[in-house]
């Protein structure tokens, strides 16, 4: 057993204790790369074929192009649509549990709690960042709730990002501006690269840029 299957998850009981164990799991905070989460994935059989997926990447206006997307399609959902709309968001601000919303509600704890059991059972040897932990968690929980609609907001950049292991039918990327450096480079035009990293061939593309 190495290091990162520690017992100590053994002690978890709840939300608060497993996040604290989550912070102290990986030895770098910020590790981009989709090699670790997506072996994890694949062990998990993490499948959003049964919804939209929405995708919103750039440095400005994610969470407000996010939460304008859910008032509409829930509107939708007024108009006898019945639609179930789902975000996925980083960071939260008050509440863990504000990171993963369906229509308009925060997830419980005990919904959190049960993934993160199964993530670590399923990672094994395999070490996961806290970011890369709790999305693979909030993905768990949508494929038991099935929600019509998923909007995922990209943590950071796009393309190295734990969300972009799921291909998207929309993808959105808002105004692009000098953020993050240290990972996505020096000018807009490669942070811009890194960003558009969440487009897919033969996928509808909103870009909000007025200077792309």
């Amino acid at each position: 057993m190495s290091e990162n299957t520690s017992s100590h998850s053994k002690d978890c009981k709840n939300l608060n204790e497993w996040l604290y164990y989550l912070e102290t799991l990986h030895n770098i905070e910020i590790d981009l790369g989709l090699s670790r989460i997506g072996l994890v994935a694949k062990r998990l059989a993490i499948n959003f074929d049964f919804a939209r997926v929405i995708t919103v990447a750039g440095t400005n206006g994610k969470g407000t192009t996010c939460a304008f997307l859910e008032n509409t399609l829930l509107e939708e959902e007024a108009n006898n649509q019945k639609l179930t709309v789902a975000v996925y968001s980083s960071p939260h601000i008050e509440r863990f549990n504000e990171r993963l919303r369906i229509n308009k509600t925060d997830v419980g704890d005990q919904p959190f709690i049960t993934a993160f059991e199964q993530i670590e059972v399923a990672r094994a040897d395999i070490s996961l960042s806290y970011y890369e932990f709790t999305t693979l968690a909030a993905f768990i929980i949508l494929m038991a709730v099935k929600p019509d609609i998923i909007i995922l907001e990209v943590g950071l950049g796009g393309r190295l990002d734990a969300t972009n292991i799921i291909d998207a039918d929309v993808a959105v990327v808002t105004t692009i501006d000098l953020d993050h450096q240290a990972f996505l480079g020096n000018d807009r035009e490669t942070i811009g690269f890194e960003k558009a990293g969440v487009f897919r061939a033969n996928q509808h593309i909103i870009i909000g840029d007025i200077d792309a």
